[in-house]
């Protein structure tokens, strides 16, 4: 590898760790502190980087927050699931994978989520964030439900799309909000709930 090359490659990795400092730094804060009262001053500080850094890498606030979202939407993670969603034979284990794969995103993500579903109303931008979120959701409650249409696994005259509702009513973030907020449930009993609960409404059993 020449010295230039060495150079260039040195440079790419010192931005991604800034960028990744800077996005690390602004989920934490939003976490903590809310959106509207983090400051892009306080971001910098975490990151330690300038300000103006802030801007550069993440186009302030609005960016970094959507970015965080974008980048759990397009993970590698989330293509896996997709492919095991669509590899699946059995219908009682597709809707236990959901049911775990959903459990374990509210528990990463719902510290972040709730602040954003809070600051959403009064922010169009952040608005837009979550309803990357929310798509990204319904596109894989979606793709598990045409899965259980293939395999001839939905009962009660059910059809894909109204498997997607009855998954989406029970997994999406308001959903879990209400259950261990609302109704003080642990997320095991949650767990437990739907996997009594899923299987009869969609597959009949």
């Amino acid at each position: 590898m020449s010295t230039a090359t060495r150079r260039v490659s040195r440079r790419a990795e010192y931005a991604e760790a800034t960028r990744q400092a800077i996005l690390e730094a602004a989920r934490s804060l939003f976490t903590e502190q809310g959106y509207f009262a983090t400051k892009v001053e306080q971001i910098a500080g975490l990151a330690r980087v300038a300000p103006a850094t802030v801007y550069a890498v993440g186009g302030g606030k609005n960016g970094l927050l959507r970015t965080l979202i974008e980048s759990a939407v397009t993970s590698q993670e989330n293509a896996r699931l997709i492919a095991d969603i669509e590899a699946a034979t059995d219908p009682g284990r597709l809707i236990g994978l959901i049911i775990t794969t959903s459990r374990a995103k509210f528990e990463l993500w719902s510290p972040l989520m709730r602040q954003v579903v809070a600051a959403a109303p009064q922010e169009p931008a952040v608005q837009e964030s979550l309803e990357i979120a929310h798509r990204s959701l319904l596109r894989g409650l979606r793709t598990a439900a045409d899965r259980l249409a293939a395999m001839g696994a939905l009962g009660n005259g059910m059809d894909a799309a109204q498997a997607t509702d009855i998954l989406w009513l029970h997994l999406c973030n308001a959903a879990y909000f209400i259950r261990t907020d609302d109704l003080g449930w642990s997320l095991d009993k949650s767990e437990a709930w739907l996997g009594a609960v899923l299987p009869q409404q969609i597959l009949g059993r």
